[in-house]
């Protein structure tokens, strides 16, 4: 295999045909902020402003300006996005909104924790590229704030009936154990290492299941199987996701012993959530087999592809295990042949199960300005690494 050379197609991707597509259509230039809902050729079809996207792009083009190139446009877009932000983008109480609409009233309550949690990175990388204090303070009372609220993140906003079955769902620890590594230089020493080991236990203790070697979506409080809908739950792109963050985390700590085991446990999951019958993996799976609740179980996304390519490059890295090198081939070929769009730029979201495209849309709801240009950036620079070794 070529690194150099893949290093090259990741980064090119990422200058060329990424960036440039939000540069050049997701700024609302009448009322700030970000538009995320944006078709193949980036026409814009709604109006309406998620808090995780605008955060999300705000982190993306400080990020690569902190730790690719200070392109001074790239700043622009980012504090562009962060003014409206800090304007609109929280309640008296200092939660982050779900959505607001275009000019900036907000929509959705703040009942989605995950809001907060890309404010706290949008605004901890943008402190980074400015040394903007009121950007760290922004990001630092956030983060209190999330720790505050994680034992029951939805508050208010819960639709669940307390008490008949409590369940505790893993995407919580799983971002927070990548959070703290994001604000780590806002923080106080012993917060960090405190959180990082409780979120590394999290992760791969409670919600990891030895006997099946696979990360479930949702635990008992106590940790245990429950046998449910939700119980049962699995996704792949979330585990693997989770496990390039272990990775990460092992490797600051010097951990061989963790970064194992997240190697291991990324490779299962490839085995469990490969389709061997059209290629791609599998949005949501059930662990016995049985028909999951979620209609979309069978689609191929965009981000799960993405995030698995940077868990295998990062496993190969530190490991030299070859199984993760064949499955790295597998896994970019599907991807480059089926969510790339070299013609507009960007990447399609949503394919159905047999890898044609299902929404021609490049931005959503859900889909914005993060996992592709993030995984390029991982990517390129990993595969620098190897090419340089």
């Amino acid at each position: 295999m070529d690194f150099k050379k893949l290093a090259t197609q990741y980064r090119t991707e990422l200058i060329k045909n990424v960036l440039p597509f939000w540069q050049k259509y997701s700024q609302d230039l009448e009322y700030g902020g970000f538009f995320t809902c944006l078709l193949r050729d980036g026409q814009v079809f709604d109006t309406d402003k998620f808090i995780w996207l605008q955060a999300r792009q705000v982190w993306t083009f400080s990020m690569l300006y902190n730790c690719l190139e200070q392109e001074p446009k790239w700043l622009v877009m980012a504090e562009y996005g962060a003014n409206f932000l800090r304007e609109y983008g929280q309640d008296t109480s200092g939660n982050w909104y779900f959505s607001l609409n275009q000019q900036g009233k907000p929509l959705v309550q703040p009942y989605n924790i995950f809001s907060d949690c890309f404010a706290t990175m949008a605004f901890s990388q943008l402190y980074q590229a400015t040394q903007n204090e009121e950007y760290a303070q922004i990001a630092t009372s956030t983060f209190h704030n999330i720790l505050e609220r994680q034992n029951n993140p939805k508050g208010q906003y819960n639709k669940l009936v307390s008490g008949t079955r409590p369940l505790k769902n893993f995407a919580l620890p799983m971002i927070l154990s990548n959070l703290c590594l994001e604000i780590e230089v806002l923080l106080e020493k012993e917060l960090v290492e405190t959180t990082i080991q409780n979120f590394i236990h999290e992760v791969m203790e409670v919600f990891y299941q030895p006997e099946n070697g696979l990360i479930l979506e949702n635990v008992t409080p106590e940790g245990h199987f429950s046998d449910s809908f939700e119980g049962r739950l699995l996704n792949p792109g979330h585990s693997i996701e989770a496990m390039w963050f272990m990775i990460d985390l092992g490797h600051r700590c010097k951990n061989q012993i963790l970064i194992d085991k997240a190697v291991e446990i990324t490779l299962s999951t490839l085995e469990f959530g490969w389709d061997q019958q059209y290629g791609g993996l599998f949005y949501f799976m059930d662990l016995k087999g049985y028909p999951p609740q979620q209609l979309e179980w069978d689609q191929k996304l965009w981000w799960v592809h993405l995030e698995t390519l940077v868990a295998l490059l990062k496993a190969y890295h530190l490991t030299s295990n070859e199984a993760c090198c064949q499955w790295f081939k597998k896994v970019h070929d599907y991807t480059w042949s089926h969510f790339c769009d070299s013609e507009y730029g960007e990447w399609f979201g949503y394919l159905n199960r047999q890898g044609k495209i299902l929404l021609p849309l490049k931005g959503g709801k859900w889909k914005g300005c993060f996992h592709v240009p993030r995984a390029l950036f991982q990517c390129s620079q990993i595969l620098e690494t190897i090419a340089s070794r």
